[in-house]
């Protein structure tokens, strides 16, 4: 397979029970295999269920919407992506954000009150959901799994 390490940009399209509509999101990507339309996910995604960066997907060219469109995800990486959504203003996003990062959690703010938490693969999911856990307790944070791996799916048990 040949990469190439210009980015692209893949548009999803998925029903979002949250919104209860159609939602588009675009995600950037690098080409793993032309010939295959295969490509490497490599932002995180903020609705887009069931896709994690590192992901191979399929997409080809769609004339309708003047670029590629997702088809289907061929390889899983084994990371996840969580949704969390801050519930005290009093607790700044950056600290929250802070204390997933010294877990091995990469994320990125969407908005004063949201953020998108990306745990790859080799972090033990079972103790950043811990921190979850603890924290929706608090009432600090609500979570949302909307891409949880096989891998970190085993590591809490369901």
């Amino acid at each position: 397979m040949s990469k190439n390490t210009q980015g692209h940009k893949i548009i999803f399209r998925f029903h979002s029970d949250l919104f209860g509509k159609e939602i588009t999101e675009t995600l950037w990507a690098l080409e793993v295999d032309a010939s295959q339309n295969l490509y490497q996910i490599d932002s995180i995604p903020t609705f887009a269920p069931l896709i994690a960066t590192e992901d191979v997907v399929r997409a080809e060219f769609d004339a309708m919407e003047e670029g590629l469109l997702y088809k289907e995800t061929v390889t899983p990486s084994g990371n996840s992506t969580i949704q969390v959504i801050r519930q005290n203003e009093d607790t700044p996003l950056l600290d929250l954000r802070k204390r997933f990062a010294e877990l091995g959690c990469v994320s990125e703010e969407v908005n004063e009150d949201f953020f998108v938490l990306e745990v790859p693969m080799n972090v033990n999911y079972a103790v950043v959901k811990e921190v979850l856990d603890e924290l929706e307790e608090q009432e600090e944070v609500e979570y949302a799994e909307p891409s949880l791996s096989d891998v970190h799916r085993e590591q809490t048990g369901g």
